[in-house]
């Protein structure tokens, strides 16, 4: 009996440990998600119904927080190609996003003036779109990381023979020139051949008889047509004598800037096209073939939009609750203190400078009037 109600006693007590560990659990929680939120504590408590408000605008701040951060380590990763580099960038920046997420939400106070708290908020909303873009960006370049690795190797591709015809491009028009120059010099040597070619016809035809006098014996006429031939034929000889090593000479330099150009085309660095800015560029370009991929990008855009931007807007379209006015009532009565305080010193002042000529106190009165302005 003893030790069934040990045992009962044993699981009671068990019970209410953990009943009591998760409360004290549930308090850390919403304690450190308040302070997330950028709320007074002192004031919140005593207000118990806008926890759970609070505590969700805190939760937001700090998951906006976190993905900043893997953003901004992935980007940094993407950059540098190491780890810690990643990790401590990463860390820091999401440090910074999350301190201007809690500044920008914090000091939004709601005194039931919506169109003036509109207004207050644009610039708020602005870096809210700002700090969206920023967080969102690396994260799509995660999400699309295949499809974006599948771009690049035909991006890279596309890179490489731009290098190779530039280098092409920049031994054209030498090569260009001495092509024109062999065929300047072939074209000398065709027109001779050519008209070598129709002497010896005419001679020809003047010796069988068909043509020129039509007479099949050859006579004198033949003769001079014969040595018109035989002189151009010299001439030929002379100018192919002349012309072919300089065309031999220029077709070697055609051959062997084509040689030069084949070298350098072989001593380029094939990097791999894989940067940061380089991805980005793929992603645009996936966008503009696939409109899945441009759907889904802007829904992720959105989606980071609607996370940056929901603090804000819970603040804008929540009514004011208690936690405003006892924060109002807290900041009021600290300004009356402190004009209290002001008023009691001047009237001092001026109790203990009553002796002072008019000058003087003409001169601190002004100074009273411009301070308390």
């Amino acid at each position: 009996m003893d030790v069934i109600l040990a045992g009962k006693a044993g699981i009671l007590y068990c019970i209410m440990w953990v009943k009591l560990h998760k409360q004290t659990t549930m308090k850390n929680i919403n304690s450190f998600l308040w302070l997330c939120a950028g709320v007074n504590k002192s004031v919140l408590k005593r207000c118990p119904t806008e926890g759970a408000k609070y505590a969700g605008i805190g939760a937001t701040i700090l998951f906006t927080g976190i993905l900043a951060s893997l953003a901004a380590g992935y980007a940094c990763f993407t950059i540098f190609d190491n780890a810690w580099y990643s990790m401590l960038f990463g860390t820091l920046w999401g440090v910074m996003i999350f301190n201007l997420d809690r500044y920008v939400v914090s000091s939004m106070k709601k005194r039931n003036k919506l169109w003036k708290e509109i207004y207050l908020a644009i610039p708020r909303l602005i870096l809210a779109l700002l700090i969206a873009v920023v967080i969102s960006k690396p994260l799509e370049l995660k999400i699309f990381d295949k499809e974006i690795s599948s771009e690049l190797i035909i991006m890279e591709q596309e890179v490489f023979k731009a290098q190779e015809e530039g280098i092409g491009n920049r031994y054209n028009t030498q090569i260009k020139t001495l092509q024109s120059e062999i065929g300047e010099l072939k074209n000398e040597i065709s027109t001779k051949t050519t008209h070598r070619n129709q002497l010896v016809e005419l001679a020809r035809q003047e010796a069988d008889g068909t043509g020129g006098t039509q007479k099949r014996n050859p006579g004198p006429i033949y003769k001079i047509k014969k040595t018109n031939a035989d002189k151009v034929e010299e001439e030929l000889k002379e100018l192919v004598a002349k012309n072919q090593p300089l065309i031999n000479e220029r077709t070697n330099s055609i051959s062997l800037i084509r040689e030069k150009i084949a070298k350098e085309k072989q001593q380029l660095e094939r990097t791999k096209y894989d940067g940061f800015a380089a991805r980005i560029d793929a992603l645009s370009r996936l966008k503009t073939k696939s409109s899945a991929i441009s759907w889904a990008e802007w829904f992720i855009f959105s989606l980071f939009i609607a996370l940056e931007t929901a603090p804000i807007f819970v603040k804008l379209i929540s009514n004011k609750g208690p936690y405003d006015e006892l924060l109002e009532a807290h900041e009021h009565q600290y300004i009356m203190k402190n004009a209290t305080m002001i008023a009691n010193q001047t009237h001092t002042s001026k109790i203990e400078n009553e002796h002072l000529g008019e000058a003087e106190k003409t001169f601190l009165n002004e100074k009273f009037s411009a301070n308390l302005n």
